[in-house]
């Protein structure tokens, strides 16, 4: 028996944002846009494990392929607000679901600055939020999943998790959750009914 949904953020409740924060960033910074993608990859793990600041991503940035200083307290979130496109439908299905009984949660593999836009949305249809740089574990990691599984209080053979990744699928698979690939509100309502899930 299902007993919570959980949903990715960027992609899966919002249209993902990356393409148009890189642009946004690789504008302020005046730095050719694939350049600063490929840098930025080299620490992005420890970015969203919060085991550096955007400040000393920025300098390590700067420092590799020149660029201006970011002239902002968060160029991370002025770009995300900028790029925000939340997914009505997918926001409506998770309310629906808390309000029907289930439990609801996000996984997001987020920075601090991210997390923090998030919060201030005050966005009341989750009974839990984990963000990879509040607990220093990204998923597809298996510590992740089970930090969300503890704070759900449910077992994973009980859980369904929503993500538009197929490597985050599978962490979530390889632990016993129940797991949807998104590619449409309308075929993630269908998987969910065909797990036993009243989804209106």
């Amino acid at each position: 028996m299902i007993k919570a949904i959980v949903f990715d953020w960027g992609g899966v409740l919002i249209d993902h944002p990356v393409a148009e924060m890189n642009s946004y960033c690789a504008q302020a910074l005046d730095v050719d846009i694939k350049l600063l993608m490929q840098t930025f990859l080299k620490y992005k793990t420890s970015y969203q494990k919060a085991l550096i600041t955007e400040d000393e991503v920025w300098q390590k940035i700067i420092n590799e392929i020149g660029g201006n200083k970011p002239n902002t307290s968060s160029l991370c979130r002025e770009a995300l607000q900028a790029s925000y496109s939340p997914k009505k439908e997918m926001f409506d299905l998770a309310r629906n679901l808390k309000n029907n009984g289930y439990k609801t949660g996000l996984l997001s593999n987020t920075e601090i600055p991210m997390m923090g836009f998030f919060k201030e949305q005050k966005y009341d249809m989750f009974d839990v939020t984990v963000f990879s740089c509040a607990e220093g574990t990204v998923k597809p990691e298996q510590k992740i999943y089970e930090i969300l599984l503890n704070r759900l209080e449910v077992d994973a053979s009980e859980a369904v998790f929503i993500d538009d990744i197929q490597e985050f699928i599978n962490g979530a698979q390889n632990i016993g959750m129940k797991t949807i690939l998104f590619e449409s509100p309308e075929q993630v309502r269908k998987e969910l009914d065909l797990f036993g899930v009243k989804t209106f």
